[in-house]
């Protein structure tokens, strides 16, 4: 740790202390130093330690040296000598500049400068030429911050003559070397450089450094001694783009390594010419820890002794130009509270209690098995409440409508608000706004308990242009592509990703397995996945360049989609991963290995949005009921292409926002109209193939349209309020549906086969009814009938199998109790032997106005 005060313009400290000033320590140089330097031995006080911002080279004055006494472990027990090294200058230099040079001169094959070198047990030479210090070059590049490899020059390495310790403290007044032998001054260099020759056979297997600042000494290893925390196979992958649990390799992980608890960090940048790290821990000021570079991977390391979770940090990226800048960790695992932007060291306590849901959810597939999505925006579902706190809440209300899912509007960090959690800047981050990641996982987990899955909306096709996020990373094009059309999504102002780059695709691939496996989820719903396949999307000709088959495919998307539906059903058994996709892309979810008619693999995706659905039949219901017949097709039209893909109906947030109002109000007529229509359509959408997602507040039949700030309006549920029961009616309404659907086969057993649905009637345009069977895998029907006009049919006859010998009604959405009319079929319904719409036999029902009738064999 480095103490100083901050600088003006150093990020927040979020409540990080100055180091204690109060007296100068009285600390001088020895008399051995200052002979050394043409100086008295009558030393003066101590000098001031300098102040700079951020960014600046450290002031060239050299502090008074430390006495060496300053108290520490290696001071307990019998005395250690203390010995007072020869400073570089009292020695004869060298031809050669720097300690790697001097090495190299008499051990061509132990370079001085490789970390492999540290621990060495070879004596010096004898005769060989002495230690001249650290090179002008090397000083330089230490202080700009773009030196590639900090562990050679500092650190402990074997140079003829004996051990050369050089350690780089800013700010500073003293820095000693102590192991269980031995205690040793190191000469101030200036700069906040610290070096000595020790007379040592070998390197110390362990030694701790005491440094001295104004009114404080800190007893810390030195970071420079370890050989690097990321293994050969880590960066094997990193390289090849095949490391599928890459949170574990990049980022901040806590750690003990060779023996001494810390904190690795590290971070791809290929294109910096040096990375530093900043933090609390060194009042933001990377010039005391820059970074190694690991070989060709482009991936940079420090392990830091003594940092642990809670620590915030970012890091300091020489552009190519020899500018800096200070970024956010992209695989930081929990940041800052917005607006602001530090990333935080983090470990997971979390204990999980949901073992029994985990064994079960991969029993029976999605598009086999009962699958209903409420939809939420946990930020605003309920206004203030932490994740903690919506785990007591949403749960139980979930279950109590009989949703089996949950879909939660993206919770990765994002810097604004209003973008929903759509433009993300933190991918492997929980957003902040809410708790921590354990908190988080606390939700789910509780979410698990109550039998309800967890499907959140993840974002891979673009992210902000934030300057402390990703754009431009490393000075240059990194997670964007290089090509400026390619780079810049037309529709948001955002940056498209590069899916071309194996470094790229790897942190995209890695972070869908990443919330699946360490947070449970159970799907992952893909958002924009058209934007992502097309590369003429939202573009005018000549705004963007065909591929090498002059199409217009995304090849490189394409690809990702592919590998990373593949890698997560590989790695996630019971997972599904859902497409909003809003073309006609042949094979959304077909499998990869696959091909269609375009020569294409499939996308490989479990389940997709079926938007023409959606755009269809809303198109419909607001039309006024007169109108209906000349719109009749697109209540139909859905079944031509029904069993294209396994389909989601999604009533989502997109649907009530931005001038689209709410679901009810889209309804046209009078307050008992609109909620009459719009129990009607749930009922035709939750009997209509596909499976089903409702957006928060349409389940109560909010009248506003959604704002995530203040969210659904719950007051419309308050018993005081008049109207409470018309909107408490349509939600009792969703939990019947969800309950007779929950356990009828025959509205989600065969949702994705033809044999499962067969039209009675789907072209009474005039009289503005449909009905349809839908069948089971052991042939047991459903009758679904909706009469979308305002007026009552009586004796409406309908052609049933002959097989049925009496019908039921299961479920009316004009009952009383949803605040319908009442109009029922009350009494077990028998077929006539009166052949009718190509059925041998027919029933007589009488139709509610405006409502969806489901009737079972009685």
């Amino acid at each position: 740790m480095t103490p100083r005060p901050p600088s003006d313009d150093s990020p927040k400290k979020n409540g990080a202390k100055k180091p204690a000033t109060g007296k100068k320590a009285a600390v001088q140089k020895t008399a051995a130093q200052q002979a050394a330097a043409g100086k008295p031995a009558e030393g003066k006080p101590a000098a001031k330690t300098p102040e700079r911002s951020a960014g600046k080279k450290p002031a060239g004055s050299k502090g008074a040296k430390s006495s060496g006494k300053a108290p520490g472990p290696a001071a307990a027990g019998s005395p250690v000598p203390t010995v007072v090294a020869p400073a570089p200058s009292d020695i004869p230099p060298t031809p050669a500049g720097t300690l790697a040079d001097s090495a190299a001169d008499s051990a061509a094959d132990s370079p001085a400068n490789s970390p492999s070198l540290q621990g060495s047990s070879r004596a010096p030479a004898d005769n060989a030429p002495a230690f001249a210090g650290l090179g002008p070059d090397d000083r330089e590049r230490l202080l700009s911050g773009t030196h590639h490899d900090p562990h050679g020059v500092l650190g402990a390495h074997p140079v003829p003559g004996g051990v050369a310790f050089l350690a780089f403290r800013p700010y500073a007044l003293g820095v000693t070397v102590v192991t269980d032998d031995l205690r040793a001054e190191l000469h101030d260099d200036g700069d906040g450089f610290f070096s000595a020759l020790l007379p040592l056979r070998a390197v110390p297997d362990a030694y701790r450094l005491l440094v001295t600042y104004e009114g404080t000494v800190q007893d810390t290893e030195d970071a420079y001694r370890f050989l690097p925390a990321l293994g050969e196979l880590d960066l094997h992958l990193l390289g090849e783009g095949r490391h599928e649990q890459l949170w574990q390799a990049l980022g901040a992980e806590p750690m003990t390594h060779q023996g001494v608890t810390g904190t690795r960090f590290t971070v791809w940048a290929p294109n910096a010419r040096g990375v530093r790290l900043a933090g609390t821990f060194n009042f933001w000021d990377g010039t005391g820890y820059p970074m190694r570079s690991l070989g060709s991977t482009g991936v940079w390391e420090l392990f830091v002794p003594g940092i642990g979770e809670g620590e915030l940090y970012k890091f300091e990226i020489t552009r190519p130009d020899g500018s800096r800048t200070l970024r956010a960790d992209p695989m930081a695992r929990r940041t800052e509270v917005p607006p602001r932007t530090s990333s935080i060291v983090h470990t997971s306590h979390h204990t999980w209690h949901d073992e029994e849901w985990m064994a079960e959810r991969g029993r029976r597939p999605a598009h086999e098995a009962p699958f209903s999505v409420y939809e939420v925006h946990l930020a605003s579902w309920r206004p203030g409440l932490t994740y903690r706190q919506l785990a007591q809440q949403l749960p139980a209300y979930v279950a109590d409508l009989g949703f089996t899912h949950v879909e939660l509007m993206p919770v990765a960090e994002h810097p604004f608000g209003g973008s929903w959690g759509y433009q993300v800047t933190g991918f492997y981050a929980p957003t902040a706004r809410l708790g921590t990641p354990d908190d988080f996982k606390h939700l789910v987990d509780a979410l698990h308990q109550a039998g309800i899955g967890v499907l959140m909306d993840w974002v891979p096709a673009h992210f902000p242009r934030d300057e402390w996020a990703l754009a431009a990373f490393d000075g240059r094009p990194l997670y964007e592509h290089a090509d400026p059309q390619r780079a810049a999504h037309p529709d948001w102002g955002t940056l498209e990703f590069d899916f071309g780059r194996r470094e790229v695709r790897n942190f995209l691939v890695a972070n869908a397995v990443y919330w699946c496996q360490e947070f449970h989820i159970d799907g992952l719903r893909v958002d924009a996945v058209a934007s992502m396949l097309y590369l003429d999307y939202s573009r005018e000709p000549g705004q963007w360049t065909p591929n090498e088959h002059g199409g217009r495919e995304n090849l490189d998307a394409v690809a990702f989609l592919q590998e990373m539906n593949a890698t997560v059903y590989r790695r996630n058994p019971g997972v599904v991963t859902i497409a909003e996709e809003s073309t006609a892309w042949d094979g959304v979810t077909r499998a990869t290995h696959h091909s269609g008619p375009g020569g294409f693999g499939g996308l490989g995706f479990g389940l997709k949005w079926n938007m023409g659905w959606m755009h269809d039949s809303l198109d419909y219901v607001q039309h006024e009921p007169v109108h209906r017949k000349y719109h009749h097709h697109e209540m139909t039209f859905s079944m031509v292409y029904a069993y294209s893909e396994n389909y989601v109906l999604p009533i989502s947030h997109d649907e009530v926002v931005h001038g689209k109002q709410s679901l009810v109000s889209k309804m046209p007529g009078d307050w008992w109209q609109q909620r009459a229509t719009t129990r009607a359509y749930l009922g035709f959408m939750w009997a209509h193939p596909g499976k089903q997602l409702l957006f928060m507040g349409q389940e109560f039949a909010q009248g506003a349209e959604w704002s995530e700030t203040h969210g659904p309006d719950w007051w419309l549920l308050d018993p005081a309020y008049p109207a409470e029961a018309d909107h408490r009616g349509v939600r009792d309404l969703v939990r019947d549906l969800n309950t007779v659907y929950r356990h009828t086969p025959a509205l989600w057993e065969q949702d994705t086969d033809p044999s499962g649905f067969q039209w009675v009637v789907g072209d009474a345009a005039e009289d503005n009814v449909f009905a349809f069977l839908r069948l089971d895998a052991e042939g047991n029907p459903l009758l679904a009938v909706s009469n979308l006009s305002p007026v009552v049919r009586h004796a409406y006859r309908l052609g049933v199998p002959d097989s049925v010998p009496a019908w039921q009604e299961t479920l009316n959405t004009d009952s009383a109790r949803y605040g319908g009319s009442d109009v029922t079929n009350p009494d077990v319904v028998k077929p006539e032997l009166q052949a009718w719409h190509g059925r041998p036999a027919s029933i007589r029902l009488t139709l509610p106005p405006l409502a969806t009738v489901w009737l079972r064999p009685a």
